[in-house]
């Protein structure tokens, strides 16, 4: 499905920083086996800074901002690895919860703060920075880093990252999303998943299998207001049932028939069949639910496997099967995500910038995480290669199929019905769309919770798409 891009709004300071100059020629990595550093001490906790990068004499200090989640908390542990094998570079992290994380790196790049080396940034934001010069291109790094192999990062994932023909980010790990279920009550009931299933067949099994009484919901399903949260699947939900958030005249189309039977559907179900306390249910929240054998299904992030099929924490290892994501009219219904690590163009430490960047998304990292800490704690989705690890590939013999065949189809192409003016699934990669979207995710968590209908809900979304869709031309 041919679109084209929405023309984000320039920021202030485009004009300024087109102006600036490129960065000077970058330093070509060494080759280095990152296994080599072990026996050191390894830890760096995280910490809050004020200030940026800096060079004294030989050496540079680089700050790294990162989201707080565990796979970056395993590469933080992992930091003196990357000492030993760069004794020249400072690594500073500072490390913060999602929302906050964002917050702060997206003031700082787009103001021109500095305060930053590194940022972790994902899909969303590297479509809109790159056109406006925020980001470093970091092609010409990619090419002189020997076995750094950009040819297998997954395909969506790196065109997702990809501007003009050049790559501005480069994947951490990446995700769609998937179904897993409790193969064992699914056989002690009599149930078969089908591999491809529908929203028809989940709520049929789950009426089956919900038991509350016996503590045991029917699905788990996020309900917290965000649009991170709850508009990530509820996005992939109006996608297969027909509807769209804006139509090629850019009108808002959050009143349209499909989308009123789309958050009918996924309210319904989740009132019916759902967790207790659905509507301040984020993913952590439904990770835990699942994995502590309190539901019988859960629709969400294919990451969710680190946390599912990890024995440390979770009780339902080896009871578990995984399918495609649920659908109505399409064949797919999937997002596309990734945490990914670029450079702002306002740093003045690019080169060891990159060699940081290099270490954290080369294929040695992973033979690191799986030696040093488990293959369960692989970072997933960034590169193909990762399921040909043995130790991985045995891990992940459940899961890798459905994983990799629906960030493959996690295209608009195939989980949506309609043309659309923007780019995205789970989200529009608009700048509006962090507003709007937290706005719609509160009004659909509150119809969740049973405080107003889906009708008052749909409303008031639909006055809050009208805003923004006058920016765009729209003249409704």
């Amino acid at each position: 499905m041919g679109h084209s891009r929405p023309q984000p709004r320039q920021s202030p300071r485009s004009a300024t920083a087109r102006a600036a100059s490129r960065p000077s020629g970058p330093l070509r990595p060494r080759r280095r086996s990152i296994l080599g550093a072990g026996g050191l001490a390894a830890g760096l906790g995280a910490s809050t800074l004020a200030g940026c990068g800096s060079s004294s004499g030989d050496r540079a200090s680089i700050v790294v901002a990162i989201v707080s989640n565990p796979q970056m908390q395993d590469a933080i542990s992992l930091i003196d690895h990357f000492r030993a094998e760069h004794p020249d570079i400072d690594v500073q992290f500072v490390s913060l919860p999602e929302n906050e994380a964002r917050a702060k790196i997206t003031a700082s790049v787009a103001s021109g703060g500095g305060e930053f080396d590194v940022v972790m940034i994902s899909n969303y934001e590297t479509p809109l920075w790159a056109p406006n010069d925020w980001l470093t291109d970091l092609e010409p790094y990619i090419a002189k880093t020997e076995g750094y192999a950009p040819e297998d990062f997954v395909p969506t994932i790196r065109d997702s990252l990809t501007v003009d023909g050049s790559m501005y980010s480069v994947p951490f790990y990446g995700e769609s999303a998937f179904l897993v279920y409790r193969q064992d009550l699914f056989d002690e009931a009599g149930l078969e998943m089908p591999a491809h299933p529908s929203w028809e067949d989940l709520r049929s099994f789950a009426s089956t299998l919900h038991d509350p009484e016996g503590g045991l919901s029917g699905i788990a399903l996020r309900g917290l207001a965000g649009w991170g949260e709850n508009l990530a699947p509820m996005s992939t939900v109006l996608n297969t049932y027909g509807g769209c958030w804006f139509d090629m005249d850019w009108a808002p189309q959050l009143n349209s028939p499909e989308v009123h039977e789309a958050v009918s559907m996924y309210v319904d179900t989740l009132r019916s069949y759902g967790q207790p306390g659905a509507a301040t249910s984020g993913f952590g929240e439904c990770l835990t639910h699942f994995s502590q054998g309190n539901a019988a299904m859960w629709f969400d992030a294919s990451s969710m496997v680190s946390g599912v099929e990890n024995p440390d924490s979770s009780t339902v290892v080896g009871t578990t099967g995984y399918a495609l994501g649920p659908t109505k009219l399409t064949e797919y219904a999937g997002w596309l995500y990734s945490w990914a690590l670029a450079i702002p163009q306002t740093s003045q430490q690019k080169d060891a910038a990159w060699e940081f960047i290099a270490w954290m998304t080369h294929p040695d990292y992973f033979q690191l995480v799986g030696e040093e800490i488990g293959w369960e704690a692989l970072p997933p989705g960034s590169r193909l290669s990762t399921y040909e690890i043995p130790e991985y590939a045995e891990l992940s013999e459940n899961y890798a199929e459905p994983t990799l065949d629906s960030m493959e189809n996690s295209t608009q192409e195939n989980s949506m019905t309609v043309e659309v003016p923007y780019d995205g699934l789970q989200n529009v990669v608009i700048p509006e769309f962090q507003d709007l979207g937290t706005r719609v995710g509160q009004q659909f968590s509150a119809a969740i919770a049973g405080q107003k209908s889906v009708d008052d809900a749909l409303k008031q979304s639909q006055g809050f798409a009208e805003s923004v869709a006058r920016t765009y031309g729209w003249e409704g």
